[in-house]
């Protein structure tokens, strides 16, 4: 069938929409809901098959659902209904959730249902969620009522009963620092995460925080900053205290939207002499917290001849200290007695590159362009010359642009079946780096690896595999990966063929830089970026500006909208925004 897909954005469950809709064998565009732009206009260009609304947050127009049917991704039960659905269900605690693709009619979520999934809700920030759990429910829903559709013969199930959720704002989401014990600060940070964030007040400013991890041993006066640790600041609850990692300033009349930064970068001067704590190490937590969240965003551990390199960055952007500070924590792995190194290995992002919100915010940003991406060249340099144990990636979450080449640097990449990869930098403007020219033409070929690069369109993990792209899918739920990829890399380790495998790496490398050394991919590659970050007519600059102030769209481009217009390879708009609205529910218009 050709399916269209309306969206407000090309957001994670979007894509991986499309992207699975295309492993089933559909023809899939995609159009952009934007204000100004007649939607029903681009609808009957297209005249497709069947729509679906991923994610859409304005109004489906009466002409298209009428003409058409469509059929609306919602995050919540039958029968659930309202602006904050998954928000609410956070904070209400509740233990299972699901989604429903349900029918546009002239009443918000109220249309008769095509199909329903359900999923369980850990206590994970909601962006998280909603790349995992619910992403996982919605393809779910979503492939079985385009079977129902296709079959013809399929009747919708109406709605008996119905509940509606009003809208949560922030007078709903406030901590009182004063009042709030640990665990209602932390329910409160994972509703709003990653947008809207919570509003407080914060050393005389007015801040939203974004994301929350508890701190076991550190104690204060309840809304005191107590120390730093990474880029993180510690508060101070009525019985223990929170690492708040990411701050947003709040945006001012006729200003530019702020930037999402780390939160001691985004204090900057505010921020009073505070100790810098380093990551506690796992033995000192309590039993049951040994995952990254509860350590900080770099974390290891060892069982057998495996070692595991964990690591979690919000918005799975690296910045430069991100970058050093992970390559240091390579180093030290590497220096272990193991046969096996894991690399990531958590439910979420793995990487998605450099991090354009520090470099928008930086004095110098092409300066800092530069730095950012020669830290990361550093780090995949460094696990392209590892030769004395197999490196494998563990992607539990998506990857793009960047990030996606640092997986391919490993000797083994592992996906779970729900991730999304974008291993392309085009709708950034962007040559790119991390020895991708290297790296993704030995993995998929020279032809494919120019294609991937030219569309610039998600692939899921399957098709990945397909190509040759990664090495296995892993069909888990999100939390279960962990513990599935330490038994896969348990048996790794134990395979007779592992010891001849990392005997023979040495002779690869060897033979590879003979071809061409890495030193080479990387001053070609690296000549092109600095053109780039240097050039303040380049592209690059305005797109990472719209990207990381989330700057709405002014159309929906080209090689969405026209998948065969890819090939042109014109720069266009970011279509990645993962935001708040995200988890937002769809609109019908009455």
């Amino acid at each position: 069938m050709h399916i269209l897909l309306v969206a407000s954005a090309f957001n994670s469950l979007t894509q991986r929409v499309h992207a699975e809709l295309r492993d089933h064998g559909h023809r899939v565009a995609v159009e952009l809901a934007v204000p100004g732009v007649p939607l029903a206009d681009a609808v009957r260009r297209h005249r497709p098959d069947l729509i679906i609304a991923p994610m859409l947050t304005t109004a489906l127009p009466r002409e298209v659902w009428e003409a058409h049917t469509c059929l609306i991704v919602h995050p919540g039960p039958v029968g659930d209904r309202g602006p904050s659905s998954l928000d609410r269900a956070i904070l209400d605690r509740a233990d299972r959730w699901g989604v429903t693709v349900l029918q546009a009619t002239g009443e918000m979520d109220a249309g008769d249902v095509w199909a329903f999934a359900d999923c369980p809700l850990p206590e994970v920030a909601k962006s998280d969620l909603y790349r995992g759990e619910i992403a996982d429910a919605a393809l779910r829903a979503v492939l079985t009522a385009v079977e129902r559709f296709a079959s013809g013969t399929y009747a919708p199930r109406p709605q008996t009963t119905h509940h509606t959720r009003p809208y949560l704002g922030q007078e709903d989401r406030r901590i009182d620092w004063e009042t709030d014990p640990t665990e209602r600060v932390l329910r409160t940070l994972r509703a709003a995460d990653s947008r809207p964030g919570v509003l407080d007040e914060l050393l005389g400013g007015a801040w939203y925080l974004h994301g929350g991890r508890p701190e076991y041993e550190l104690r204060g006066r309840p809304g005191e900053l107590l120390a730093t640790r990474d880029g993180a600041v510690c508060r101070a609850t009525t019985d223990g205290a929170v690492w708040i990692p990411e701050l947003r300033a709040r945006r001012r009349p006729g200003q530019p939207a702020p930037v999402k930064l780390p939160a001691t970068l985004a204090l900057a001067d505010r921020l009073p002499p505070l100790p810098e704590l380093p990551a506690p190490r796992p033995g000192d937590l309590p039993d049951g917290s040994e995952g990254v969240a509860a350590r900080g965003d770099i974390g290891y551990r060892e069982e057998g001849r495996v070692g595991f390199l964990s690591f979690s960055f919000p918005g799975g952007a690296m910045a430069t200290d991100h970058c050093r500070r992970l390559l240091r924590a390579y180093r030290a792995a590497c220096s272990r007695p193991t046969s096996v190194l894991v690399l990531g290995g958590g439910r979420d992002f793995f990487s998605n590159g450099i991090h354009l919100g520090v470099i928008e915010a930086a004095d110098d940003p092409a300066a800092e362009s530069w730095a950012n991406i020669e830290a990361m060249d550093d780090l995949v340099e460094a696990i392209l010359t590892t030769t004395d144990r197999l490196v494998v990636a563990a992607l539990g979450g998506n990857a793009a642009a960047g990030g996606a080449m640092l997986a391919l640097a490993a000797d083994e990449v592992w996906c779970r079946t729900g991730v999304v990869l974008n291993p392309h930098y085009r709708l950034m403007g962007l040559h790119g780096s991390e020895y991708w020219t290297y790296t993704l033409p030995r993995r998929v070929g020279a032809a494919v690896a120019e294609r991937l690069t030219t569309d610039a369109l998600p692939l899921s993990a399957a098709a990945a595999e397909g190509l040759g792209l990664i090495d296995r899918t892993v069909p888990c739920a999100p939390d279960a990966f962990a513990a599935e990829t330490a038994r896969l890399a348990g048996l790794l380790a134990d395979s007779p063929a592992t010891p001849s495998r990392i005997a023979g790496k040495k002779a690869v490398r060897d033979r590879d830089e003979a071809v061409r050394p890495l030193a080479a991919h990387r001053e070609a590659e690296l000549t092109r970026m600095r053109a780039t970050f240097h050039d303040p007519d380049a592209p690059y600059h305005a797109l990472r500006r719209a990207f990381v102030r989330k700057e709405p769209a002014t159309g929906t481009p080209p090689h969405l909208a026209d998948p065969a217009s890819s090939r042109r390879g014109d720069v266009t708009a970011m279509a990645a925004h993962d935001s708040p609205s995200a988890v937002e529910p769809c609109y019908q218009e009455g």
